[in-house]
Formats: structure tokens, sequence, C-alpha cells
């Protein structure tokens, strides 16, 4: 916007434009002050900017906010004839009630905070990919990782968005009452359009070096390590000094210039403003504790929780809709899911997000932690992407082409331990309501290391493990793999099996391809675990299909229990004390397939 010399009462002591609020800085912090005051009932805030840009235009332009670019700050005094405050830029001077700052001041601090490979960061800096507090302009189309928590990692995140590029910010140890709204509402908007993955819950712990490109390494299991053309590391709050800021003591002791930074205590036991906080009514009743406030601040603390703020919510939050809705049984259903922007493509064996609000209904009479606190967030989980077996014509599905996606997911019931939060709000929707789809389609259990069609492929998995399966089964087939291909599935009933017709219409179109179902709670068939198959040689006996560790790829997805993951690698690896898989098979000849170590067996745990 252009400047606006009009909008304020001109002093005449001054000569200077009077505003009720200055906000100095637009960033994500001070984007929210201007917002929150102008919605509070003051309606003369004026917003400076010392660069050509606001950290979010959109939420600026929607707002109406009157904007000064290009202007830095130089002080803030009292004026000489009465309560008021003078705010000097380097190009205007302007005299206001209350003035926060909301500048982010340089940070020394360009060291990575987690190790990163040499190779990645090294001179000349125009060419490396590993970058702190700045976004390459040149990222479109490309995959970047923004690492941080604050509202800067979500500037950053928006800014490469921008510019192009596809987004994920690993944001582990995230406080989203730490957020100010202008980041949280750019956060959901970004969701919303399918822009960018936000990690909750991971932070990776190195960055390592996959020919010459950044792999981020994550240290848990529900997080698979990643790869990407860019990192971006956001350095953490801070807040600006009052002498850096140039406030005078006299401006600093009529309490109303508020520095906005990290929701700590200095040494005199003052608390600087969190942008997190109510923050423009919080302002405004300080400053003018006789204004009639147009929005109390209770119904901006928490959203009254009625139909109206549940259709907002969904508004905000969902952005595809379930086409697909069948269920194998109660609890086991296949859905398919089409976003309403964004591509669907994948390579079989990876995943992506599904969301519903903690607003929508239960199908049981459990009740979620903290439900008061947290009814208007959005639930996320990671579900991995299964694939229809054929098309309407017959033939073998190509579901990327499709503009959808489908997914393999039962109810998971409560227990004392764990009250489950997605699935039991899932089982109530139907074709043609909305949820919530994560742009991020990722994971490395893939196909990646099948590069010979005479190999033996081996898909082991308990349940709904066999998602991952499904897409992998048609993938090898539509290719041509010409090596035996078994998927076997353990489950606890016949009704459990949810592509079981499928599969054997495939096996009586393929000759090379054998499904063996594992039901272990029927009374027709004997019972066995994936483990009982292979020590007693079932694939052999049924299908003379050998386990052989020289042209064998074994993948196992589904319960731990089953797949039995050591503690530890070589001669320091501790086996689970059940007996899995994994354990089974390395006494065999086989590898597992880890990182910077690869092997042939593959996994994806399911929880």
């Amino acid at each position: 916007m252009t400047q606006n010399m009009n909008a304020g009462e001109s002093s005449a002591a001054t000569g200077a434009p009077r505003y009720d609020i200055v906000v100095v800085g637009g960033g994500a912090g001070g984007l929210s002050v201007a917002v929150s005051s102008q919605r509070s009932g003051l309606p003369l805030v004026r917003l400076v900017e010392p660069g050509d840009e606001v950290a979010f235009g959109e939420i600026a332009s929607e707002n109406r906010l009157d904007i000064g670019y290009g202007e830095e700050l130089v002080s803030i005094d009292t004026v000489p004839d009465g309560d008021d405050l003078i705010v000097t830029t380097n190009r205007l001077a302007y005299r206001t009630r209350g003035c926060v700052v909301a500048l982010r001041p340089p940070d020394a601090a360009t060291v990575p905070p987690l190790p990163v490979a040499a190779s990645l960061d090294a001179e000349p800096k125009e060419t490396t990919r590993i970058h702190t507090d700045v976004v390459p302009e040149t990222v479109d189309d490309l995959d970047v990782l923004v690492v941080g928590t604050t509202d800067h990692a979500v500037e950053l995140a928006a800014e490469a968005t921008r510019h192009g590029a596809r987004v994920v910010v690993a944001a582990g140890g995230m406080d989203p009452a730490k957020l100010s709204p202008a980041a949280e509402h750019m956060i959901r908007r970004l969701e919303r359009e399918r822009k960018l993955t936000v990690l909750y819950r991971s932070v990776p712990d190195q960055i390592g070096d996959d020919g010459g490109f950044p792999m981020a390494y994550f240290d848990d299991r529900r997080t698979p390590d990643l790869e990407f053309d860019h990192v971006v590391f956001a350095t953490p709050r801070q807040a600006i000094t009052q002498a850096d800021a140039g406030i005078t003591d006299a401006a600093a002791a009529t309490g109303r210039v508020w520095i906005l930074g990290d929701a700590t205590e200095d040494a005199e036991g003052n608390v600087p403003l969190a942008p997190g906080a109510e923050i423009g009514l919080r302002i405004a009743e300080a400053a003018f504790p006789d204004l009639e406030l147009t929005q109390p601040l209770s119904s901006v603390r928490r959203r009254a929780r009625n139909e109206s703020a549940l259709e907002e919510l969904r508004e905000e939050h969902y952005n595809a809709t379930i086409t697909k809705f069948e269920p194998t049984h109660s609890d086991l259903w296949v859905l398919r899911v089409k976003p309403d922007s964004g591509g669907t493509s994948y390579v079989p064996g990876q995943y992506a997000s599904l969301g519903l609000g903690f607003w929508e209904d239960r199908i049981d009479d459990a009740t979620d932690n903290d439900l008061d606190k947290r009814w208007d967030k959005l639930i996320r989980r990671s579900y991995s992407i299964s694939n229809r077996m054929f098309d309407e014509h017959g033939y073998l599905a190509n579901q990327s082409d499709e503009g959808s996606l489908e997914f393999y997911i039962v109810l998971v019931q409560p227990s004392e331990t764990n009250v489950p939060a997605l699935t039991p709000r899932l089982a109530l929707k139907r074709p043609g309501d909305r949820i919530y789809l994560g742009p991020k389609v990722a994971g490395r259990y893939t196909l990646a290391d099948v590069d010979d069609p005479t190999t033996t492929i081996v898909f082991l998995s308990t349940g709904t493990g066999e998602a991952p399966h499904n897409g992998m089964v048609i993938e090898l087939l539509r290719k041509g793999h010409v090596g035996p291909i078994v998927s076997a599935v353990s489950v606890r009933q016949w009704s459990d099996l949810g592509y079981r017709d499928k599969h054997r219409q495939l096996e009586a179109r393929y000759p090379n391809y054998h499904y063996l179902p594992l039901p272990t709670r029927e009374s027709d068939v004997p019972k066995q675990y994936i483990q009982d198959a292979i020590t007693n040689d079932l694939f052999g006996s049924e299908f003379g299909v050998e386990l052989d560790p020289a042209n064998t790829h074994v993948f196992l997805c589904g319960n731990p229990s089953m797949i039995g993951l050591p503690e530890g690698e070589g001669d320091d690896a501790a086996f689970p004390e059940t007996t899995g898989v994994v354990e089974i098979l390395t006494q065999r000849g086989f590898e597992l397939d880890r990182r910077n170590n690869p092997g042939n067996i593959h996994y994806e745990e399911y929880w």
C-alpha cells in the first residue's frame, strides 16, 4: 500500500500525522498486532516496514492495512506537549498513543543447530544447499525443508512457497500457542491449499549428503529419511533491545511501548509480548482504558463451539472430498480421497496424511484427552496409500492418473492407555464428506531397489499393512516383472481381508503372482503367523518360491512385533524377546536395509 498521510489527525505541535497505534515491523508478529488492533476497535493503525514487503502480503491486503514501506526506525520518544509518543523513521515521524516494536534483530548464529555434511555447506555460498534465515530465489518446483518452530520458520516457508517450492517444515516441538495469529492462519491456509507440509512431531537429527543433495535423517521411526534440494534453518525467536530500537527512557516509562519477543522475563522482571497472545486487545486495553472494544477479549481467546463455528473450521482446514467409502466390515474400510487442488502422483509404497477436526463426532463413547483445549484443532495421521487393482475396464489400475488417492484403514479401539482420535471420527464419514489431505506424499518404502525383473519379491504384512503392497504389486505387474511375486497377509478373520477377491483375480491372470492370506482365528485353517510361514517354508511348499538372499527382496509392513527390528546395529544389535521376521531372515543371510547401508529386507512399521 502507499503512504496515507491523511489517515491520522495532524498534530500542530509536531506536524506529524497522528495514529492510535504504530507498529514497527511487518513480520508475522507485527501483522498480527496491526490486524488485531484494528479488529479491537482502533481505527487508526499504521504499520511501518523497513523492507519492501511484509511477511504475508495476502493478510495485509485482505485487512487493508495502512503500511509504509522502506521506513527504518530511528527513535521512539515522548512529545514535549502531552502524553503521546513520537515515532521517528528515516522518512517520517508519527504521533501516537502507543507503539509496538516487532522487529527481528540480525542473528549472528549462522551455524546450523544440528550436524550437516560439510560437502553441502561449502563455499561458494551461491551454490550451497544449506541456508540460515534465507530462502534461495531459484527454488521453483524444488523440494525445500525448513527447520524451525517459531513465526520465523513459517515466514520462511511461506516465502519458499511464493517462489514455487514444495515445502516441508520440520517443526518438532512447535507450540501453536506461541505462534502469532498471522503465522497460525498462514499455516492453515498453505496446508489447505496443499502447498505446505508441517511435521509437528519430527525434526531431523542430521543432514547427510546423498549424491550432492541434502538427506534429512530423522531420529524417530514415524518419519522416514527425506531428500531435499535445499534446507533452510530458521533461527529461534528473539526480541530487539530498547537501545537498539532507539526507545528513550521517558518513552519506556509510559508503559505504552511494547517490544514483541520471547515470552520470558528480563532482568527487571518485565515480560515482553508473546506473539501468540491477544496482542491487539491487550494493547488497546492498556493504551485506551476507556475505549469500548468492538471485540471482547474472551471471544478471541476461544471460538464459541456452535454449528456456525464448526462450519468455519471445516472451511478453514478441509481441502479434499471423500469420493468412496466402502466398508469391508464395520471396523475396516477402503476410502478414496480427491483433493480440491494439487496433484496426486506418488510412488507405490509411499504415504500421505489425512486429517479431521477434534470438533467432529466420534463413533464410540470415548472422551479425548484435553478435548476442551483441543476441540478446534486438526488431527493428522499418516496412512500408506493403497491401490485398487483394476479399473472400470478390467485393466490394471493406474491410480495416479485418477486424481484421487485410496486408503485402507481400520478402526482403532480405545484402551486404558490410548484414546485414538482420528479413526473413530473417520468411521462416521461417507462419500461427499470433507476431509483434510496433506500435500506431501513421501516415504522411502518403495521398489527403488528392485532393478531386476527376474528377482523374487515377497511382501509380508499384517492387517492394513498390505495397503502399500497393493500398489507395489500392481506396479510390478504393469511393468512386466517376470520373477515370482508373493503377498502374504496375516489377519484375524477372513472378513479382515478387504482386497481378497481382487488378489485372487490377479492370481488367475498372472501365473507368477501368489497371494497367501493367513487368518489366525478361523476354524477352517491352521493358525500360522508370518514367522511360521517362513520357518515352515510355506512359500516353497505352496508356490515353489525359495527365499534366497542372493535374489530375493522382502518387504515388511505392519505390526512391529511381526517385523522385529533390532535395537542397535552390527555386533551390538539386540533383537526383541519375541522373534520377528527380521531375526529369522538375517540368520539366513538377508541384510536389513538401513540408513547408508542398503539391504534386501525393507520395512515400514505401523506404530
